[in-house]
C-alpha cells in the first residue's frame, strides 16, 4: 500500500471530523476548513491508488516479459538439440546442406549489382 494512500485516508477522516465539528458548532470557517482537507485528504488517497495501479501492471509486465525470456530459451535448447540430432544421424545430408548453403551466400554476396542506365 502507498503511503499516499495512508496519509490521504487519514487526511480524509481529519477533514470529515473537522467539517463535522464546525457543522455542530455553527462554525462556518471550520466547516469549510474541514470540507477542503478532506477533499486534498480524497485526492491524495486517489493518486496514491494510482501508483498502486501502476505499479501493479510493470509488475505484471515484467513478470511476462521473464516468461517470454524464459520460453525463448527453451525453443532454443530445443531446436538446438534436434538439429545436433539430426547432424548425427545424417552427416552427410547436413554436410551438402552446409555447403549449399555457403555456395549461395557466396555468390550473392559477390554478384555486381545491377547499373542504372540513366536517361538525359
Amino acid at each position: 500500500m502507498d503511503k499516499d494512500r495512508i496519509a490521504g485516508a487519514a487526511k480524509d477522516l481529519a477533514g470529515k471530523a473537522e467539517g463535522a465539528f464546525g457543522k455542530v458548532t455553527g462554525d462556518a470557517e471550520t466547516e469549510i476548513a474541514g470540507r477542503a482537507r478532506e477533499a486534498a485528504g480524497t485526492a491524495q488517497n486517489a493518486f496514491g491508488q494510482a501508483k498502486d495501479a501502476i505499479r501493479d501492471l510493470g509488475e505484471t509486465a515484467s513478470s511476462y516479459a521473464q516468461d517470454a525470456i524464459d520460453a525463448g530459451g527453451d525453443y532454443y535448447r530445443d531446436g538446438h538439440r534436434a538439429v545436433a540430432a539430426t547432424i548425427k544421424k545424417q552427416p552427410m545430408t547436413a554436410l551438402l546442406a552446409a555447403g549449399a548453403i555457403g555456395f549461395t551466400l557466396g555468390v550473392l554476396l559477390t554478384r555486381q549489382p545491377p547499373r542504372r542506365h540513366w536517361r538525359g
